[in-house]
């Protein structure tokens, strides 16, 4: 579904990213682990079209969309939750996940689909005209997750979904990041909690200084030394 081929990025003269090698099956959750500030975030950016590669490509289902609009890859089935959230605090929730939806043109349906998002994250029904800034901060992801789903995407990139949640609700976020999966949508995750992705994804690549230096099934990556010692706290 997803091919990042020999991707580099810059911020001015700042190599952010170098020669970034990574496949994306249909089905699949892959993902990046990584230190702070190692090209994580980046990636997903480059991939949304948010930030623009140097050199390399990026193919969505063969065709290459590096060179295209972020709106326009969003269009195409490609859809961001941002680190941080980023709702809209002074619109309502419903607003938000109707924010989610701008692109499409089955206007009929996006009622049905803000229901939908409803069932899925439950602990937000019945709270359509709430202002999105008085939610916690597991509720604020919830609806991000939530209003990024309105698009439709095959491909959903989540970017630090557990950041600065409690233990309780980061495992909450997970179950539901996996029921996302069994329902059909493709996810490439960007996480600190190593292991926790790890044991949610089915591959991962390992990410240091804007390069994949390790890749594979995360039960391998698991029983990786290198990973082990620098991402899982263990001697």
């Amino acid at each position: 579904m997803l091919k990042v081929e020999g991707v580099s990025t810059f911020y001015g003269n700042i190599q952010a990213l170098r020669q970034i090698q990574i496949k994306v099956k249909p089905g699949e959750i892959v993902t990046l682990i990584g230190a702070n500030g190692v090209g994580k975030t980046t990636t997903l950016k480059t991939i949304s079209g948010l930030i623009r590669a140097s050199e390399g490509r990026v193919l969505f289902n063969g065709q290459d969309i590096t060179a295209e609009p972020p709106h326009k890859i969003v269009e195409m089935g490609i859809s961001q939750v941002p680190e941080g959230r980023c709702v809209f605090p002074r619109l309502s929730l419903r607003e938000n996940l109707e924010m989610g939806a701008f692109i499409r043109q089955d206007k009929e349906t996006i009622a049905q689909d803000v229901e939908q998002v409803f069932e899925t994250f439950p602990q937000l029904k019945g709270r359509d005209r709430q202002l999105a800034g008085t939610l916690s901060g597991g509720e604020q992801q919830m609806l991000a997750m939530g209003r990024a789903l309105m698009s439709k995407p095959k491909l959903l990139l989540l970017d630090e979904p557990s950041m600065g949640l409690a233990p309780m609700i980061v495992v909450e976020i997970f179950k539901i990041i996996e029921e996302i999966n069994r329902q059909g949508t493709t996810i490439l995750l960007v996480e600190q909690n190593a292991q926790l992705a790890l044991k949610t994804a089915h591959r991962g690549y390992v990410m240091e200084t804007g390069q994949v230096v390790l890749q594979g099934a995360t039960d391998t990556l698991l029983n990786n030394d290198q990973v082990r010692r620098a991402y899982l706290g263990e001697g």
